[in-house]
């Protein structure tokens, strides 16, 4: 399976390449716009060196790991998809013109320029989305489906701007589509690990009728948990904190208190490395099997259609209805 990254930063080095250079049955290549980065990781973890993304192309990949900044992330998408893949796969967010922090209403439109795009050359699509491969995401969906927990009818949350869009994406894995939403931002802008905005409230309906609450902010240290969600079910609710804390499982159709923990002798940072692995396992797998993919693109774009109308809503002060606002079809 030939493997092609596209973009060889820091986040290919130290996040998807360290799992892909195990796979005996990956051929990696790579394209940078400073060639001296690809040709490093070819020198680290094996792979062939292309000189542009025509070259790239030209060695017909199986897929596409689009790993850029998501600052220069449309850029990019756009000059792949000009040559036609088969696949691409796209770190997250899937755009973000001024950080991850900071998605705008324009961001939406600039992923769904990608996607529409990658329909047109009938190039599948995918996104990263990897807290879904976390261990302890992974036992609560199969605590609610074995025990029958039902549908989502509350979301409470708490959450660092590092870890925005995957809280998202969560919500919408667990929950579903969002139908309307309002939302308020505080006038002081705090700055954390790269991430600079003001703190943000939002309060939601989702299509299947529950509701939820989150807070977006720059403000918590990273040595501490930088999320926390609580997903009430019809049955049950399940609560998470951080990249390695305990999983609480209140099971009201079994009557139990729960709490589950992963194993003390690694590290947050340790389980946020393998849960790449994971995604990039769960991936590969379906493209040896010519099936889709385990987290589709469309995944990536209702993330940024979630931001667009989270930012609407602050901009405004009205509610907004995304599908309405920031339609994805």
């Amino acid at each position: 399976m030939k493997v092609a990254i596209v973009g060889v930063g820091s986040v290919a080095t130290g996040s998807y390449l360290p799992y892909l250079a195990t796979r005996d049955d990956v051929e990696l290549l790579y394209y940078n716009r400073t060639p001296e980065k690809a040709r490093k990781a070819a020198d680290t973890f094996g792979g062939t060196v292309a000189d542009s993304l025509q070259d790239l192309c030209g060695h017909n990949p199986d897929t596409c790991l689009v790993l850029t900044r998501e600052t220069d992330r449309h850029e990019a998408a756009m000059q792949l998809l000009d040559l036609a893949p088969k696949r691409a796969f796209f770190e997250k967010p899937l755009v973000a013109m001024a950080g991850q922090a900071n998605v705008s209403e324009e961001d939406f439109f600039l992923g769904k320029e990608i996607l529409g795009k990658a329909a047109e050359c009938k190039c599948e699509t995918a996104m990263v989305f990897n807290y879904r491969f976390f261990e302890q995401t992974v036992r609560a969906q199969r605590i609610r489906e074995e025990r029958g927990l039902g549908d989502v009818v509350q979301v409470t949350g708490l959450v660092n701007y590092a870890c925005w869009s995957h809280c998202i994406d969560l919500i919408h894995f667990f929950g579903g589509r969002i139908e309307e939403m309002s939302a308020l931002a505080g006038d002081t802008v705090r700055s954390g690990a790269g991430n600079e905005s003001a703190d943000a409230a939002l309060a939601f309906k989702l299509a299947g009728g529950g509701a939820g609450t989150i807070v977006g902010t720059a403000g918590p240290k990273f040595s501490y948990p930088l999320f926390e969600l609580t997903i009430s079910f019809e049955n049950g609710r399940v609560s998470f904190r951080g990249l390695d804390g305990d999983l609480e499982v209140l099971d009201y159709n079994g009557d139990t208190h729960e709490n589950y923990a992963i194993s003390r002798q690694w590290s947050r940072w340790d389980q946020y490395k393998s849960s790449f692995g994971n995604s990039l396992a769960a991936y590969l797998d379906t493209v040896s099997a010519d099936a889709p993919p385990p987290v589709p693109g469309m995944a990536g774009l209702r993330e940024l259609q979630f931001e667009a109308a989270f930012r609407k809503a602050i901009r405004t002060g009205v509610p907004v209805r995304p599908d309405d606002d920031f339609p994805c079809e």
